[in-house]
């Protein structure tokens, strides 16, 4: 397995500090593969993807729970950074189409179709959950600003857009991202189309349901 550089906050840190940055951006990359692939992994693949020990991976997570949470929450955080950077883009409707496609490169919405009902969620990921109502909001507003937004597009068609996206899936990495952005403008060209859209749009808390453990 190769090794990461160091990113420049890590060099900035004292040794132990920057060791202990280092193993946790490890295990979560580590994380993300093994359990994207198979959810039901023990935690101790996760350690061996990772090349650190299972004591260092327990030091930092002492469960699966844990580290699944943890993996979620980072995703939903990269995707309110990604939306944050489209919202930049002056243009009212390319802000919609950048921050479509910046959040199907990140592959954000993996984790949902992938993990939602493996851990039980906390109040700790109410901030990010509140912030990303408000970036998809201002997301939304400002493509019906443009004039070129169906009228009945909801910010909950966006999660049906880019979850369609998350779950498109080969071996090759780059034959998948490539069909992924093949899918998702053609998905836009409908978000732009004239017409009323068959059924009502999805409900705010529909797919809550998803995040509940499984089993329950």
């Amino acid at each position: 397995m190769s090794k990461t550089a160091a990113t420049p906050a890590q060099r900035a840190l004292p040794g132990r500090k920057a060791q202990a940055a280092r193993n946790d951006e490890l295990i979560l990359a580590a994380a993300r593969d093994v359990f994207l692939a198979d959810p039901k992994a023990p935690i101790s693949a996760v350690a061996e993807r990772a090349g650190v020990g299972i004591s260092a991976l327990y030091r930092r997570y002492p469960s699966k729970e844990v580290l699944l949470r943890t993996l979620c929450y980072d995703g939903l955080h990269r995707y309110n950074v990604e939306t944050e950077a489209a919202l930049e883009n002056p243009d009212d409707w390319q802000a919609l189409v950048e921050f479509l496609r910046r959040v199907v490169d990140a592959d954000v919405h993996s984790l949902t179709v992938h993990l939602a009902g493996t851990f039980t969620p906390d109040d700790s990921i109410l901030p990010e959950v509140l912030k990303a109502g408000e970036l998809n909001d201002e997301i939304l507003r400002r493509a019906q600003r443009s004039g070129r937004l169906r009228e009945s597009v909801t910010t909950q068609d966006f999660s049906l857009i880019l979850e369609s996206c998350a779950a498109i899936l080969l071996p090759d990495p780059t034959r998948t991202a490539e069909l992924r952005r093949r899918v998702l403008a053609l998905l836009i060209d409908g978000l732009a189309a004239d017409g009323e859209l068959p059924g009502p749009p999805p409900a705010p808390d529909e797919f809550a349901y998803r995040w509940q453990p499984r089993g329950q």
